[in-house]
């Protein structure tokens, strides 16, 4: 039976925005309707998310997007994710904490969203900083009701939250964690907001430039990097003034792989977006169709493709400053086919496969303890994505959560903890390293047919994020599918890999399917050798995917956000 939509797909003729919540969805309608642009628009509903998704979303998180510019008919990435502090280094990691990255401070890398939001605002905005943050400033002020996915993770790492005064004055009431319906306040980050806004203010006189530069500067050499900093050399971390003072997001040429005509982009592999054009590369010339949708065998044969793309992605993926990533060979149609061959369409690879060989590359793949738990998607990142009425795009996947790290007391907010998705694993692609970027999660992707179609996509749900994006995409372009429906049909991902946070654990074998597909499906697979876990209807655990499909021919713009967290659309 055809399970009915959870939410209304929505249609627009002149813009649109999708968040993974509806405040910020609302933040970023509010920009659109003033007249401001995409990127406007998406800084907006981003910082909007470190509030009202401030338990996987900080402020001072990460913020990594691809833009489309629509004057210039060009795809831009923003890196957003900051480095290692200077005085970092894996000998401290494997003499004093045995090879492993404790919670805490240790966890910091330089904040970098606050640099990546004013940076697209100076280049490609049209508003002031204090302009898209009102939004985000009032929320926090004033206060937002719990929702249950917010309430959720609360109470997932409640044990966490209490370790530091800071946060647990902040996400709990005595004690407890902050329930569904709870009014959640957050002066001090509202403030911290505020001060950068009023600092522009401030400045704005000599030109909008100067005002965002003092925007910026309130946050990096100003009184909240002088804050952080202070933290940090009273409680064992590692940030120095200079670490924050010499931060710069890159603007980045994206990568990008032809499926079936569309063109796919994403962020180069200082995170794991290549491993879906990888995925896609790999499944361009298969019979999707011919196996339909959510079969035994597609889904057998997708979750190979996963395995494999995710085994070397562990192998060969880290920061390009630092490490020779060989990704034209891996994103060549070459080794899509030399992968495809490793796909056996009667039994399932037990674990991780082997990663691709490449020649004159070496590396490791680290394998992880086995958890055998039940699978859940990890908690951190939001996403949003907009569209303006002159064709500009946004796709930005925010992130950070608050309970992996002190707040800062006074400032309302956790610097970066990113530093969980690096490996104290000495050859590792992504070891430890001064000045060295973590291989991150978050994965903004856009879709393009130029004059024709225009499609950002993105997710929250760590490693599973961009095997979602994967089945929506395919939903959307092989199956034809609306993009809500394609949201919102059932899912399923795989936990061969070991998972990009510390302590790296893998499930060998692991399958988790949502409940609507057939069950006897399930058990042809588990046939195949999947050790195949069923998760309920419309799971967290699958990611959760929020996308804008816009047909640049007749000018309509559609809208979906998955049922499956808090996210919302709205279109005019």
């Amino acid at each position: 039976m055809t399970k009915l939509p959870q939410q209304p797909m929505i249609t627009a003729k002149r813009h649109m925005i999708v968040a993974g919540h509806y405040l910020a969805t609302e933040a970023g309608a509010k920009v659109l309707e003033a007249g401001g642009n995409a990127i406007d628009a998406g800084v907006a509903a981003g910082i909007a998310l470190g509030v009202v998704h401030s338990d996987q979303v900080q402020f001072s998180g990460v913020a990594p997007m691809l833009i489309y510019l629509a004057e210039k008919d060009e795809v831009i990435s923003i890196a957003g994710l900051g480095h290692w502090p200077k005085s970092a280094n894996l000998s401290l990691f494997e003499n004093q904490y045995n090879g492993t990255i404790p919670l805490g401070l240790l966890r910091t890398v330089v904040p970098a969203a606050p640099d990546a939001w004013i940076t697209v605002l100076k280049n490609y905005g049209t508003m002031s900083f204090g302009e898209v943050a009102s939004s985000a400033i009032r929320y926090a002020r004033e206060g937002i009701t719990v929702h249950p996915t917010m309430s959720k993770f609360l109470s997932r790492y409640q044990e966490n939250y209490r370790m530091w005064p800071s946060n647990s004055n902040i996400w709990q009431k005595n004690g407890r964690p902050l329930e569904e319906g709870d009014l959640l306040i957050q002066t001090d980050l509202a403030a911290s907001i505020q001060f950068m806004a009023d600092q522009e203010a401030a400045a704005m006189k000599d030109g909008r430039e100067k005002g965002l530069k003092a925007a910026r500067d309130a946050f990096y050499i100003g009184d909240i990097a002088r804050e952080i900093v202070k933290y940090h050399k009273e409680n064992g971390g590692l940030m120095t003034a200079d670490d924050m003072a010499s931060y710069r997001t890159p603007i980045e040429k994206p990568l990008s792989v032809n499926f079936r005509g569309t063109e796919v982009y994403s962020c180069r592999p200082w995170c794991q977006g290549p491993v879906l054009l990888q995925m896609l590369n790999m499944l361009n010339d298969i019979d999707l169709n011919a196996m339909g949708h959510n079969s035994t065998d597609y889904i057998h044969y997708l979750a190979e493709t996963v395995k494999l793309s995710f085994a070397d992605r562990e192998r060969y993926y880290g920061d390009p400053n630092f490490v020779d990533v060989p990704i034209e060979k891996l994103l060549s149609s070459e080794f899509a086919k030399q992968r495809q061959e490793q796909i056996n369409p009667r039994k399932a690879w037990p674990e991780m496969p082997p990663a691709g060989e490449i020649d004159g590359f070496g590396g490791i793949s680290f394998r992880s303890d086995a958890n055998s738990d039940a699978s859940f998607s990890e908690p951190d990142t939001s996403y949003t994505c907009t569209m303006d009425q002159k064709g500009n795009v946004c796709s930005i996947t925010p992130s950070d959560v608050s309970f992996e790290s002190p707040v800062i007391p006074g400032l309302g907010f956790c610097p970066s903890a990113r530093g969980s998705q690096s490996f104290a694993v000495r050859g590792h692609a992504s070891e430890i390293a001064p000045g060295k970027r973590p291989r991150l999660t978050p994965n903004p992707a856009m879709a393009l047919r130029r004059n024709q179609f225009v499609m950002p996509f993105g997710a929250p749900g760590g490693d599973t994020q961009p095997q979602g994006m994967l089945q929506v995409i395919l939903n959307h372009l092989v199956f034809g599918m609306d993009i809500q429906s394609s949201i919102e049909a059932p899912r399923f991902s795989t936990h061969s890999q070991p998972n990009s946070f510390e302590p790296h654990e893998s499930k060998p074998g692991r399958l988790a399917i949502e409940e609507d597909i057939d069950q006897e499906i399930g058990e042809t697979l588990s046939d195949l050798g999947h050790d195949v876990e069923w998760l309920p209807s419309r799971s967290d655990a699958v990611a959760g995917v929020c996308a804008i499909s816009a047909n640049l021919e007749t000018k309509t713009i559609t809208g979906g956000a998955d049922p499956r967290r808090s996210g919302r659309a709205m279109g005019w």
